[in-house]
Order: structure tokens, then sequence, then C-alpha cells
């Protein structure tokens, strides 16, 4: 579709099923996010801290890490931009549906937070927003990066079913490290939240991209090193 043209070919499956994506996918995030904050905010069972690794302590605040960490939201949304009939865009919510549902629990049964870093958060206008949405708890696992995981093993798959070249899926995996490594530099989340979170992302990818999941045809194998 769209011959050799990326953009054609992008631009094309954009289209189809367009207004289903926007809205299914605005919808999505905003029922997410009611519930996570709520869970944030009223935790029901004593908070456990996460511990810190030696990983934690060689990965630095680097506040320039912010900018991949709010490019989530845009990444997350691309797997469903590029598919091209309704089924596939309802089954894929569904999937995604589970996929946050079972991070929610985890956050109800067993709310966790991040230590406290030593940083005057003042003085990053930026991460003063982002704490007013996202503060440092519901820590593990870490569903930043279980949907980046998540959404790179759905867009490699497409990007392969496009025909497109080793590139553009390079650029995929670098894109979602980026958001996996700015959790950590941003001090959202410790490597153990990351850990577990890369897990259960990489779990949901698999189980919704096997045949008997109905997402996508018999003829997309999933194979997350092509």
């Amino acid at each position: 579709m769209g011959g050799n043209n990326p953009f054609i070919a992008f631009s094309q499956r954009f289209k189809n099923q367009w207004l289903l994506k926007s809205v299914g996918t605005t919808a999505f995030i905003t029922v997410f996010f009611t519930i996570y904050i709520y869970l944030l905010r009223y935790p029901i069972f004593p908070i456990t801290e996460m511990p810190l690794t030696a990983v934690d302590r060689m990965i630095g605040f680097q506040p320039l890490s912010l900018v991949f960490y709010v490019s989530l939201w845009v990444y997350v949304g691309l797997p469903p931009a590029l598919m091209e009939t309704r089924r596939q865009v309802i089954n894929y919510g569904w999937a995604a549906g589970a996929l946050c549902l079972f991070g929610l629990v985890v956050f109800l049964l067993w709310p966790t937070a991040v230590p406290s870093p030593d940083i005057e958060w003042g003085r990053y206008p930026g991460f003063g927003f982002l704490k007013t949405i996202d503060d440092a708890g519901n820590a593990c696992p870490s569903l930043h990066v279980a949907a980046a995981v998540y959404s790179a093993i759905w867009l490699q798959t497409l990007l392969r079913e496009m025909g497109r070249g080793t590139f553009v899926r390079t650029v995929n995996w670098l894109w979602c490290f980026g958001i996996v490594y700015s959790a950590l530099a941003t001090k959202q989340h410790v490597a153990v939240d990351a850990f577990a979170g890369a897990m259960l992302g990489f779990i949901g990818g698999a189980l919704s991209l096997h045949p008997r999941a109905g997402i996508v045809s018999g003829t997309i194998a999933f194979d997350p090193a092509r």
C-alpha cells in the first residue's frame, strides 16, 4: 500500500477508521487515568517503598529525558493508528485494556512508591506539571514502561507487515528504549519497576499477537527480533 513511499503508506493507514481510532484512544486514556489517579491518591493498603539498585545509582537525574517520557502518549497511539480494520482496532483496545487492568489491580492490592530523590522540583517547571498528574506512586510494575514495550512489539509487527526496512524498525526500538530509560532518568521509577513493567509489556504483546487472540490474521507472526 502506497508503494515505496512511506508517507503515503502511513497516511493511508491513518485514514482507515480514523474516527474510531481518535475517539477510542482518547476515551481509553481518559478512563485509564481517572482510575490511575484515584488509586494514586487514595490507596487502601500501606504503601511499599521500592528499593534502589546499582542501576538507579548509576543513572542520574536528567531533566531533558522528560521529552522522551512524555512522548509515550504519542508512541502508544501509533499501533492503532496503523491498523486497517475496525476489528483490529477494537480487539487491540481490549488487549491493551487487559494489560492496564492487570497493572491497576496490582496498584490496588499492593500500592508502591519510589524513594523521594533529593531534587528541587521547582527548578524544573515541566516536572511540576508531571507531578500533578503522575506522581512517583503506582510504581511497580511501571505501566509507562509496559505500555512502551507493548507498543514497540506491535509497531515492529505492523511495520514489518507494511514492508518498512531496518532503519524504521530500528528507530522504533530506539524510541522504546528512550522511553524506558527516561522512566529512570526522570526518577519517576526505579530499575525494579522498569524491569517488571518491561516483562508485563512483553508478555502482553506476545499474548495479544498470538493467532488465537484474533487481533491479526495468521499471516502476521510474532517475532520481536525482526
